[in-house]
């Protein structure tokens, strides 16, 4: 299933891909080979924008106990931290990396309610820069699970991914593993964890958005 966010641009991409291969064709009308280069080009060119949006179903494991990852991708950092924006204590912090080969959907990491959000305009930093947490463009967004823990998770943009998406607005019920957002062509997502969670990834990890368990919680 191909992702809402992309099929405009796709539509848009396929007209544009088809006139650039017609006006080769009656531009070079007696060289094939010239043809037959550009439309392979445009070909590779459309499948790989295509699969930047495909929206594959996930079936969550729901547990009240668990956090799962919001993404998909590679574990990159796992520390702790003090979080200074909203909750303004200590976490754990687990930081998944989106490649543009990976499905760009965000979802919820748990049940609950949104209790914070908001939207920061930014830079737009390499995704593993040090920096690129406080100083690119991205959402801090904050859900209370029934048991009143709250999880905070932030969007990221990178140098590539210029376009962060997101379907929440405070107080807001959402499911464990229910679509929240969406990251074009990749970037990295942030979650938070009460520091007596216990983690269950290492770095390097690869994770499955809204089917990986991140973590357990007390």
């Amino acid at each position: 299933m191909i992702h809402k966010e992309g099929r405009v641009l796709l539509v848009v991409l396929l007209v544009l891909l088809g006139i650039a291969n017609i006006m080769v064709y009656f531009g070079f009308p007696e060289k094939p080979t010239v043809f037959n280069l550009t439309l392979g080009i445009t070909i590779i060119l459309y499948l790989l924008v295509l699969q930047f949006f495909r929206n594959p179903k996930v079936v969550t494991p729901v547990n009240d106990k668990h956090v799962v990852a919001p993404a998909d991708g590679k574990v990159v950092v796992i520390e702790e931290t003090t979080e200074t924006e909203y909750l303004k204590d200590k976490r754990i912090q687990v930081s998944i990396f989106m490649s543009p080969v990976n499905v760009h959907v965000n979802r919820m990491p748990v049940k609950g309610a949104v209790e914070f959000f908001k939207y920061h305009a930014g830079k737009y930093l390499v995704a593993w820069h040090p920096k690129s947490s406080i100083e690119n463009e991205r959402t801090t967004l904050v859900v209370k699970t029934p048991s009143g823990i709250p999880i905070l998770m932030r969007q990221i943009a990178g140098a590539l991914a210029r376009r962060i998406k997101w379907y929440v607005k405070e107080g807001q019920e959402f499911e464990q593993g229910q679509e929240f957002g969406f990251i074009k062509f990749g970037s990295r997502v942030d979650v938070f964890l009460p520091l007596d969670a216990k983690v269950k990834v290492n770095i390097g990890d690869k994770t499955k958005g809204g089917m990986t368990v991140l973590a357990e919680l007390d």
